[in-house]
């Protein structure tokens, strides 16, 4: 491990940008990405602790939506990460400070059912949608529409796998009481 320590740039500031964001704009901005971000891991985490546990009857067309769909959260954290660093801005990036900055609470190490893990990881995803909604028009009202791109198409994708879960939690499907199919 290098025994040099030179700080670059301090977590939580922002730099002037190369994208002619006025500082005050970018700032606010970077705050509002950091929160998606912080969030979308949650959602990431969450979501790959369901893929790996989950059972039943419709195990494998679940696991591989849970593994998809966590897969989609992990590049959408990406591109936020970048963009924000873009603006000038630092990602958080320790799970303790995504903790803290998220505006979505992980449900815990217990392992549930999955009817509940999967209104569990629907609730998260209403949140977040209500979030990036929020982000979007934040980012055009300040003249971000680059940024603004970006969380649109982040949304399309986050709303797209919030309504597959929509679609696994209608009664038809997942059995939800062994003594109902008798």
């Amino acid at each position: 491990m290098s025994t040099q320590k030179r700080v670059l740039q301090e977590a939580g500031t922002v730099d002037d940008n190369e994208l002619r964001l006025e500082q005050g704009k970018a700032e606010q901005i970077v705050d509002a990405l950091n929160t998606d971000l912080a969030s979308t891991y949650m959602l990431y985490h969450q979501l790959k602790k369901h893929h790996w546990n989950v059972e039943g009857a419709e195990f494998r067309d679940l696991h591989l939506f849970l593994g998809d769909a966590a897969m989609e959260a992990e590049e959408a954290a990406d591109v936020l990460a970048e963009r924000l660093q873009a603006l000038g801005g630092t990602p958080v990036s320790n799970p303790v400070n995504q903790t803290e900055t998220a505006t979505v609470e992980f449900e815990g190490d217990d392992v549930y059912d999955i009817r509940t893990s999967l209104e569990n990881d629907l609730e998260m995803y209403g949140d977040i949608i209500e979030s990036l909604r929020e982000h979007v028009e934040l980012a055009t009202d300040l003249g971000d529409h680059a940024t603004a791109e970006l969380l649109r198409e982040i949304l399309v994708q986050t709303e797209e796998d919030a309504h597959h879960i929509e679609h696994y939690l209608e009664d038809d499907t997942l059995v939800t009481d062994a003594a109902m199919s008798r």
